[in-house]
């Protein structure tokens, strides 16, 4: 006997959408709504019968609430298995037959991938996303069957199956996909030959291999989707445009390629700033910036009037380059934002996109994402250790008349920052301290270990300031196992000594790292090579020699580090003599052009590495008559013995 529905308990203030509830256990209440004290109509109660005592055929409740009871009640029930999945294709539901097939939980499933989950192919590896049928199904909405499926079973074993994918919308908004499956006990024929197949599928793999060798190949952002657009035009489509939005949520139109007459056109005009992303658009590009899945746009799609300045922007694209079938997908990163989308559009080509090509703009996208992500990640990373490296190098200082200019330049193409570094201060005698170093390493540790040894080396050289400089050096370096992280490292420390007006020489010793350059006012040049003396951190008792040399007035010197000099492909004697000829023709150039234009010109093409460079000029000697200050940094320090 059918119960009357009861209604001990308010009624909700606002009906839910249609649909299973995905926040109670699977089997809760299966005979009632999931409400305390509410228990679900019954047919006969929604259809009663007639006066003459026969029933009516069955309708669905019209009441939203009654409706959705009702499917609560037989979901559970289906001898199928049932999931369901949101518009970024994770999961949200799974009924009872479907963890009893899959040998899997809903704990287990809910909130994950679909695809990474589930989809495979008869071997048992992750489908290719671009191959994916049930994927294809999701981007294309509506409804397809797919009769051979396979899907990963919780224990490691592969479940075949017959399915059918079908897209459901609440409130008259897409919003995801239901899968209905069940086992099978064979597969059906492909509808057309395996010939073809074969041919279409070898060409998508090889357009998804290429893509990736080309994204991963390189982490400058600007670079990988050069390439990426080069790779899909023509072979996909023949417009491509990328839009990316910065750490600010700024859209930016940075790539507009266009197949033309043979050749791959940048069209710059079309590139720039873009309007900012409304989140009341329901125009394609707009929703695929908010997180919606790829979509196919066609140019009625922008018939009626723009909802928001950017759906005005797309509408200009699609009239200025006659594309009449386009393709838009998300570029996610790692944690799934969206981080801007890649359009590939069709004009000269007279086929439309279909479903497995949508399937495969999607995988593209989705590894240009996550290429983009790594990118950005990696000069976050380079932008901080540089930072960082800038505010360790000290300030320039006025010192009677001598000139003093620095600079440091990160590694180009956006390659690893390294441990180069430069220092100079005064010490307790009143002479200019010099110092040019660099710690092995590539990476933020390098910085670290430059900074240790900065600070070391500072403080030997300021307790043994009038002893020798290699005595200073052979301090430094016989802590270094015992109070730094560094491991090996080369440098220059040097004393500019001398009286105010001059004459000045400067006494050094060099720990492996390249010899000081000297260079005259009339342009002669001369390598430092005496003070030659092992690296750091290797080891090994030893004494290293120092070195004295006269500096003549208006001569300039130069301490550099490797990056200036070496390259991979040609030997350091060549970097070192190119070194010297710039050098010599800059001679009477202010010092900072001098240094600027030195690193431009002789710095290697084909350099990978940091470059820090420190520069000191000289002084005309005295006017006759003028009184000299006694000579500083001449006589020893009892404690350096």
């Amino acid at each position: 006997m059918a119960h009357p529905a009861r209604h001990e308990g308010p009624p909700r203030e606002e009906p839910r959408p249609p649909g299973p509830r995905h926040d109670e256990p699977h089997g809760a209440h299966p005979h009632g709504t999931g409400e305390p004290g509410r228990t679900a109509p019954e047919p006969n109660q929604a259809n009663p019968p007639n006066a003459n005592g026969t029933t009516p055929p069955f309708r669905l409740p019209l009441n939203p609430d009654e409706r959705d009871l009702l499917l609560q009640r037989i979901l559970p029930s289906l001898d199928a298995g049932v999931y369901v999945l949101d518009r970024q294709a994770r999961l949200v539901y799974i009924n009872p037959r479907g963890e009893q097939l899959l040998r899997r939980t809903a704990a287990d499933l809910v909130g994950h991938d679909a695809h990474d989950q589930l989809h495979r192919t008869a071997d048992g590896t992750l489908a290719q996303r671009s191959e994916c049928r049930l994927l294809r199904a999701f981007l294309a909405g509506g409804t397809t069957h797919a009769d051979s499926e396979w899907f990963a079973r919780g224990d490691g074993s592969l479940l075949p199956v017959r399915c059918v994918s079908s897209a459901y919308a609440i409130d008259d908004e897409p919003a995801g996909n239901i899968v209905v499956f069940s086992p099978r006990t064979s597969d059906e024929e492909p509808d057309r030959s395996h010939h073809t197949e074969l041919v279409d599928l070898t060409d998508r793999l090889a357009l998804v291999a290429e893509t990736t060798v080309a994204l991963t190949s390189t982490l400058d952002m600007d670079e990988s989707l050069r390439r990426l657009v080069r790779l899909v035009v023509p072979r996909l489509a023949d417009w491509a445009i990328v839009d990316l939005l910065d750490d600010n949520d700024e859209l930016r139109r940075v790539t507009v390629v266009h197949h033309e007459n043979g050749a791959i056109v940048n069209v710059t005009d079309l590139e720039g700033p873009l309007p900012p992303v409304a989140e009341h658009s329901r125009q394609p590009l707009s929703q695929v910036l908010l997180g919606a899945p790829t979509m196919l746009v066609e140019p009625e799609t922008y018939d009626t009037l723009p909802d928001s300045g950017i759906a005005a922007v797309q509408r200009d694209l699609f009239t200025s380059t006659g594309m009449h079938s386009a393709v838009i997908a998300p570029l996610r990163g790692h944690l799934h934002q969206v981080l801007g989308a890649l359009t590939v559009g069709r004009a000269a080509d007279a086929r439309t996109f279909g479903p497995t090509e949508l399937s495969l703009v999607d995988d593209i996208g989705r590894r240009a994402g996550l290429a983009v992500d790594n990118a950005r990640l990696y000069e976050r990373e380079r932008r901080s250790v540089e930072t960082m490296q800038r505010h360790l190098l000290p300030p320039m200082l006025e010192i009677d008349d001598l000139q003093m200019t620095a600079r440091y330049l990160a590694a180009p193409h956006a390659s690893e920052v390294g441990g180069d570094w430069y220092d100079l201060f005064i010490l307790p005698d009143g002479v200019t301290a010099l110092v040019i170093g660099d710690v092995i390493g590539h990476d933020l540790t390098a910085a670290a270990q430059m900074s240790q040894l900065r600070n070391i080396l500072r403080a030997y050289a300021w307790e043994y300031y009038g002893g020798p400089p290699s005595f200073v050096v052979d301090r430094l370096d016989w802590a270094l196992p015992h109070i730094t992280t560094a491991t090996l490292a080369t440098l220059v420390f040097a004393r500019v000594e001398g009286p105010e007006g001059g004459p000045w020489r400067l006494h050094w010793t060099s720990a492996g790292h390249p010899p000081p350059l000297l260079v005259t006012d009339d342009g002669k040049v001369s390598f430092l090579d005496g003070g030659q003396g092992l690296m750091l951190g290797i080891g090994m008792p030893t004494g290293r020699p120092n070195a004295i040399t006269p500096l003549p007035p208006r001569a300039t010197l130069v301490l550099y580090t490797d990056g200036l000099i070496e390259s991979p492909h040609e030997p350091i004697d060549r970097g070192m003599a190119d070194l010297a000829r710039h050098a010599a023709s800059l001679a009477r150039r202010p010092l900072g052009v001098f240094c600027d234009q030195l690193i431009a010109r002789a710095r290697p093409q084909d350099n990978e590495d940091d470059i820090a460079l420190l520069a000191l000029r000289l002084p005309a000697r005295h006017a006759p008559g003028e009184p000299e200050t006694a000579a500083r940094g001449t006589g020893p320090n009892p404690r350096a013995s």
